[in-house]
């Protein structure tokens, strides 16, 4: 029994600190003598070794302090603090508006959030690290150097592991032959060019379903040592809860951008020098992303989870929530900055400053959409204007913004008022309108009334928009663990 064990620790620890405790006694009394035993000499020297090299019991010890030490979160790069806070959600800053719509006070837990959308250059990293790991894989079927068998003791693993410190010469002409399948096929190559086929750059990647594991009738026996209930896969075949996997939900998911879109949102429009260049020129690289869809805005996100954890050496360097989409209630609460009753993030109720330029980027005159910028008709590049009291830059304008919410007419008569959110999880022969998700900000092409931080649109989560990109969200602890 714990107790049992703590107390004989107690005795030897009393018993030692007896032993010095004669020790110094007799070594002041031969002191006095000028003369000291040799035995007792030897007895302290025992006695001080085994007090200081003795472990701390690993037992548990009733009201004793934890030894982990204090935690701490660092501050991600590139993300700006929301602390937590209660607003008024919805457009209780129009009477007019706010008169016919359902406004409610919530609270909202802190969280990171980034300081602007996610760039083409960000983007593109992600894109290559599945083009490379999916490259390293077949050469690895060749050359065994590629891959990782073991681990540092000799022993083989289960799975082999992607070795990122070999590098792929891709001119080289017998890694392209074991590469062949990740080219276009001859027959549908321009110009006879040898390119990379991005139709095959797809992630794949698991997450947990917690909302069907909740699930009313959900639940493990632990008399039967099974679990009761019925799960749907995100294919949408329902089956039995065999086991704790049964949770786990697999994505395949294509992560090239759509670049036709510029073309396709504008039909009788010149965008083919934006569709040909804007994803993948250096000129772009600090624009935001754009023609990416809902479910390829996720899985950045799961990736970015895991490239931050593989590259943390130190266990305060990993985050204690993943990255991931924003709520609609969390998008709202970082756009008003900690203003309450502002129709825009800069905390004003117009469009200009008082030098009478335009401070965002949208439509602001009809057909003319330079007179916010003279040196662009679309995109800007990421933070041009001035953030808002949170440091956040562009949450009105530029391009509109994927949330994890789903778009419903009601849902601010149904959300709870903490941490509101609504989200279902589509499945593919679901009708459209269950796929709709919310998108928030407004972009380039919209009027100021889309801009607002209280308007609220919707998108389909399969539909690629050359005006919708996105930005990642991660849960923080700071407050509580920091005693700010």
């Amino acid at each position: 029994m714990p107790y049992v064990v703590v107390h004989k620790a107690f005795i030897i620890y009393e018993a030692i600190l007896s032993i010095i405790r004669v020790g110094v006694k007799v070594s002041v009394q031969a002191s006095t003598n000028f003369r000291m035993d040799k035995r007792i000499f030897f007895i302290l020297i025992i006695a001080t070794t085994l007090l200081f090299s003795c472990n701390r019991p690993t037992v548990y010890i009733p009201g004793a302090p934890d030894s982990r030490g204090k935690w701490y979160e660092p501050i991600p790069f590139g993300m700006a603090y929301v602390d937590r806070g209660s607003f008024r959600l919805g457009t209780s800053d129009d009477i007019i508006e706010g008169s016919n719509n359902t406004v409610r006070t919530i609270s909202v837990d802190a969280f990171w959030m980034d300081d602007t959308e996610i760039t083409n250059d960000e983007y593109r990293q992600f894109v290559y690290w599945v083009r490379d790991s999916i490259a390293r894989k077949l050469l690895g079927e060749i050359y065994a150097d590629f891959l990782i068998t073991e681990d540092i003791r000799g022993v083989p693993l289960d799975e082999a592991k992607i070795n990122w410190d070999e590098r792929i010469e891709w001119q080289d002409p017998e890694y392209q032959a074991a590469l062949e399948e990740m080219y276009i096929p001859e027959e549908e190559r321009f110009a006879f060019s040898k390119e990379i086929d991005t139709r095959k750059l797809v992630y794949d990647y698991y997450w947990l379903d917690y909302a069907q594991a909740a699930k009313r009738g959900n639940s493990y026996n632990y008399e039967t040592q099974s679990y009761n209930g019925t799960i749907v896969t995100n294919k949408g075949v329902e089956g039995p809860i065999e086991n704790r996997r049964s949770f786990l939900m697999h994505e395949s998911t294509p992560v090239y951008p759509d670049t036709l879109t510029w073309i396709r949102d504008y039909t009788y429009s010149y965008n083919e020098p934006l569709t040909l260049k804007y994803f993948s020129h250096v000129s772009f690289d600090d624009y935001p992303v754009v023609g990416v869809t809902w479910k390829q805005a996720k899985a950045f996100c799961n990736w970015r989870t895991k490239m931050y954890v593989y590259s943390s050496s130190r266990i305060n360097e990993a985050p204690p929530h993943d990255y991931r989409l924003p709520t609609e209630s969390e998008w709202e609460m970082a756009a008003r900055g900690g203003l309450q009753n502002c129709l825009y993030p800069w905390g004003s109720y117009y469009t200009r400053n008082q030098q009478g330029c335009f401070v965002a980027n949208f439509k602001p005159l009809h057909g003319n959409y330079v007179a916010d910028s003279p040196t662009n008709v679309t995109t800007m590049k990421t933070g041009s204007f001035d953030p808002n009291s949170y440091g956040l830059y562009d949450m009105a304008g530029n391009v509109a913004e994927w949330t994890s919410t789903a778009f419903y007419e009601a849902a601010y008569d149904i959300m709870d008022d903490i941490n509101p959110e609504i989200s279902y999880n589509a499945l593919p022969n679901d009708p459209p309108v269950l796929k709709r998700k919310v998108i928030r900000g407004g972009s380039w092409k919209d009027m100021a009334y889309f801009i607002r931080t209280s308007t609220r649109s919707f998108e389909y989560q399969d539909s690629a928009k050359s005006f919708i990109g996105f930005r990642c969200v991660r849960s923080s602890f700071r407050n509580e663990l920091q005693g700010r």
